[in-house]
């Protein structure tokens, strides 16, 4: 598997502007690594380029690992995952304090395979929110 060269991964963390595409994580607060994630992983083909790389906290891309797709809650159909380079954040999320709701299948599905509500990542933000920093 090839790792995106460091001119790449700078270029990948500076379109992130410090936070996970993902869940917004600001990188600053997290005491675990950031990676780059594969959007479309390796194994579906997915090219180590930046219109498919995104910057991911530790939780968001071990639990995306390989996963194009996923089960929509509300629909039960299998629905592809949030790509940051192709789609809008806002037209798919949206807070409710601590909390991430998918506001589309997209982001229903993404919120549910990624586990971006897990009791960890929720206690976090709400300490975040107490602070200001989030």
């Amino acid at each position: 598997m090839p790792r995106p060269s460091r001119k790449l991964e700078r270029q990948v963390i500076e379109q992130a502007a410090g936070r996970c595409e993902y869940c917004r994580l600001p990188e600053h607060v997290s005491d675990l690594p950031f990676h780059t994630d594969h959007i479309i992983a390796e194994k579906h083909r997915g090219p180590t380029v930046l219109e498919n790389l995104a910057w991911a906290c530790f939780s968001c891309n071990m639990h995306k690992g390989a996963n194009v797709a996923g089960i929509d809650p509300v629909t039960g159909g299998v629905v592809r995952l949030f790509r940051p380079r192709q789609d809008v954040w806002e037209d798919h999320f949206k807070w409710q304090g601590a909390w991430l709701h998918g506001q589309t299948p997209i982001g229903r599905t993404t919120v549910m395979v990624l586990e971006m509500n897990d009791p960890d990542s929720v206690l976090l933000r709400e300490l975040l929110l107490l602070e200001g920093t989030f």
